[in-house]
Formats: C-alpha cells, structure tokens, sequence
C-alpha cells in the first residue's frame, strides 16, 4: 500500500513540474544600439561616404571593417547572454552589405537573424535597420516613413522605419526605429528638426491608436533629445511611467533613470538619454499575455563598453575614433535594452 503511495506522489509531482514548465514566463530582449559609423568599405556615389574609404581621411579599410563588425556582435551576444536578443534596432548603418555581412559572417551567424532596412536619404549615407529572429518576429508589415522638411526642403535625415510583426504570444507588435536630427550646429539651433520628425512620427502613431485602442508598440532609437524635450514628451507625447496607465498614451522607459542621472551617452562629463525605449501603456500590464516593467528597461554598462574619462573622471563610452584617431573602440553610445515576458 505504501509503495502505491509513493507512486502516487511521484506521478503527482511530475505532473506539477510539466505544468509548471508550460506556464513559466519566457524572456523576449527588444535593444536598440547607435553603432557609431558601420560603414562598408565600398564607395556609393549618391552619399558622402569618403571619409570612411580606403583612401578617405580616416583610412577607413576591409581590417577596420572586420573589426568593427566582431565588436557590434560581441555586444549584442553580450546583452542576450544565453539567447540572443529577439529584436534589435541599429542606428548609423550605412548598407545592406553592412546588414548581411554582420548577420552572416560575424559571431551572429548561427543566431540567424534577418533584417530590415529601406536606404534613406541621409546625405552620409547612414540609415537605421531592424534586426530579427524569425521565430519570435514575422513581419506582415514594413515601411520607410520619410522626412521632408516644408522649411528646408533641400535638408534631408534618416527614415524613420516601421515594422508590424506577430510575436509568440499571438499578439501584433508594432516596432519604430528611429535616428532624429542630430544637435550639430547647436540645441535650440537645430530643435525644430527634430521637433517636426517626432510630429511625423506621432501622425503614424495616432492613425494606430484609433485602429486599436489598446496596440503593442515599441519605440526604440537615438532622439538626439532628452526624455524631458520638446520633441520626445511634446511631440511624441512620451510620459514617465506613474501609478495610472493608460493603454491610449506612450510612455519612456528611460524617464525615470535620465532623472537620476543615468543615459547611454556622455556630454560634457554628464550622462544622458539620448537613446531611448517608449511603449505603449497596453505593454506595461502584467496580466496581458506580452509585458514589460519599469525596471526591466537597462542601460548596457558592460565594462568592456567603457574606458576612463581622463577630463572630466568616472567612465566614457569607448569609441571607435576620438576624433581622428583610431582605438578600436565600441560607439560613443551605449546600448540600451528592455526585458518583455509572454
């Protein structure tokens, strides 16, 4: 009698253990990471590439190239740590070759990622691109959003991308990959540009809203802004994330951390979130079937990322050049990545 007993108990706690196992959350990593200039070794004609060629004044070559290429797959295999991550947003790629290059001939290869990507008007030739693994990503749906300027039409800047896919869960995730206008010429200088792509953007955004009063979306890039900028919490109309959410408002993981001193970026000795991820208020419901917390939004701080900052103390990102020299660096940006569960 005793010895059925046990069986019993045995049967009963393999059977917990396999529905425990099927009902156990599973980690899906959405990052996003401004490389800092992969460039190709090839010169395109339409752009102002000449400065990363074998004859430009960087000295730009197939060995810079290689290499530059391994360190872009480090950090990505890096944040993933036993599994890659399911979808990655790249700023300041310049081509196709770049794309099917690292996906096939670096240390992604085996993860077998796919990619999207539309060449922007960029007068440097860099757009942005969308790295995916195809079982946890199928896109049903992918465009270029351009960017004209009513008043500076001969300007031109990145697309900005946008990719609508079915995730595990079953769920519609709808991604944007973004590069707004840099600051070069001055903040307040060049504010409106950026101020008019986050309305271009926002335009696309509204048109989802009032598809789906509740849609997944994630909105990841370098804005060249701040969290608390015009173009990010006006135009975007990306909040800090408070007790009450709402599944009609966007609202940026990094609000928060950018507060406290925290970012992806360093000017001037001080650090800030240039690079950002904002989503949905449907995302941050843990009851959904597809989620994501506030604490679950990081900055990539690995220490091979950084290197001592000599003016101003503590810790800079590890560039590729300081200003022309060559240190066969990382990006003067560091990655950033949220962690979503189904």
């Amino acid at each position: 009698m005793m010895y059925r007993f046990q069986i019993l108990i045995v049967f009963f706690y393999f059977a917990f253990y396999s529905f425990s196992q099927e009902i156990q959350k599973h980690n899906y990593k959405i990052m996003c990471y401004n490389v800092e200039n992969y460039f190709d070794c090839v010169d395109d004609s339409l752009t102002e590439d000449s400065e990363y060629l074998p004859m430009g004044m960087r000295g730009w070559n197939t060995t810079k190239y290689l290499k530059k290429q391994t360190n872009i797959a480090r950090v990505i295999t890096a944040i993933g740590g036993w599994e890659a991550p399911a979808i990655v947003g790249l700023c300041e790629i310049e081509s196709e070759k770049c794309l099917f290059d690292l996906t096939h001939y670096s240390g992604l290869k085996s993860q077998k990622y796919k990619f999207l990507h539309h060449e922007s008007p960029d007068a440097r030739g860099v757009d942005v691109a969308l790295l995916y693994q195809p079982k946890l990503f199928k896109p049903i749906h992918d465009e270029a959003i351009q960017i004209n300027f009513p008043f500076a039409p001969t300007s031109k800047t990145r697309d900005i991308l946008f990719a609508s896919g079915i995730i595990p869960s079953g769920d519609t995730l709808h991604v944007f990959v973004c590069h707004f206008p840099s600051r070069l010429g001055g903040e307040l200088e060049s504010e409106e540009r950026r101020v008019f792509v986050a309305n271009v953007l926002r335009i696309k955004l509204d048109s989802i809203f009032a598809a789906d009063s509740s849609p997944n979306i994630v909105i990841m890039g370098d804005f060249n802004d701040y969290p608390k900028n015009k173009s990010t919490l006006k135009g975007i109309k990306a909040l800090p994330l408070t007790d009450s959410i709402s599944t009609e408002k966007l609202y940026n993981l990094m609000f928060e951390m950018h507060s406290k001193g925290k970012g992806s970026n360093k000017h001037q000795g001080e650090w800030g979130a240039l690079d950002q991820l904002i989503v949905s208020g449907n995302l941050l419901n843990k009851k959904n079937a597809f989620y994501t917390q506030q604490e679950d939004a990081h900055f990539f701080e690995a220490d091979f990322l950084l290197e001592n900052d000599k003016q101003f103390l503590g810790k800079q990102p590890f560039r590729t050049y300081v200003g022309m020299k060559y240190q066969d660096g990382f990006s003067d940006h560091l990655p950033i990545y949220a962690d979503f569960w189904y």
